[in-house]
């Protein structure tokens, strides 16, 4: 009973309660722009490529929540924002400018850098929309293959993915927790009651043992904590101050520790082979 009360007394803050109704909100709209297929494509083709292909597309799908698998307007995810995102961050060791922008310059800085981050997006969007509209296109997925057809597609996908930057950016502001982790979130979660009930169907029909369906829960969990206490992990390197006299007293001295990651790159190498 007091789990439960702890849990409801957050909801009471009036802050807090339009904060997680905006970003069920958005990730709701999210989901919607989700099952939204691109104009001038067939849907049913673009499924028998993916039951053909195997499970590199489904890999691709999962971080996009079943959009690529639709070709829905949200199909690139907000990859190419990462991709980009990354790419100015290495970029900023190459180029003292841009570090300028974003650790001395303040506010302004960091709001031209992400307009930046922005025009890069449009790019990397344009590219891969490129790809993804030719390979649906080499399948017979796309029956009108007219220059301003596909054109249609491209900027439809590129449209989703900058409308997907802009969600995730208000939701960052406004609602709870990074927006492009969440909308990323959002995606793997809502393939999951489906994927769930459909081994549950192969289960019944004795296609897949029960035992086995067990392990795989109890593997799939003890993964989940693993990489929680991996990416979570830190190594205290001790620290020792020196200490000081100043006239009769003694300053310093004091022994402290510096938490260091023990993987210091987290997701983000993951992120961008993905993306």
């Amino acid at each position: 009973m007091m789990q439960v009360r702890s849990l409801s007394n957050p909801l009471r803050i009036p802050d807090l309660r339009r904060r997680l109704l905006f970003t069920a909100v958005m990730l709701a709209l999210y989901r919607l722009g989700a099952h939204l297929p691109a104009p001038g494509v067939n849907v049913a083709a673009i499924e028998s490529l993916f039951r053909q292909q195997g499970s590199l597309f489904s890999f691709l799908d999962l971080f996009v929540g079943g959009a690529l698998s639709n070709f829905a307007i949200f199909a690139l995810g907000v990859f190419p924002y990462i991709t980009a995102s990354i790419i100015f961050s290495l970029l900023q060791v190459v180029f003292p400018r841009l570090k300028e922008m974003a650790t001395e310059e303040g506010e302004a800085g960091r709001r031209q850098l992400g307009m930046y981050t922005r025009y890069l997006t449009v790019v990397l969007a344009v590219i891969q929309g490129i790809g993804q509209i030719y390979l649906i296109q080499s399948q017979g997925a796309i029956p009108e293959t007219r220059p301003l057809v596909l054109a249609t597609i491209l900027v439809t996908l590129v449209a989703g993915t900058m409308l997907l930057t802009w969600m995730g950016e208000i939701m960052t502001e406004y609602g709870v927790g990074n927006g492009v982790s969440l909308i990323i979130f959002g995606g793997i979660v809502a393939r999951l009651p489906a994927q769930t009930a459909q081994t549950l169907t192969l289960v019944r029909a004795g296609e897949v043992a029960w035992y086995q369906f067990i392990l795989d829960v109890l593997v799939i969990l003890a993964s989940i904590v693993a990489v929680v206490l991996i990416t979570s992990a830190v190594r205290k390197i001790p620290v020792q101050y020196a200490k000081r006299v100043v006239g009769r007293r003694v300053y310093g001295g004091q022994s402290t520790h510096l938490p260091m990651r023990l993987i210091q790159a987290g997701v983000i190498p993951i992120i961008f082979a993905v993306s």
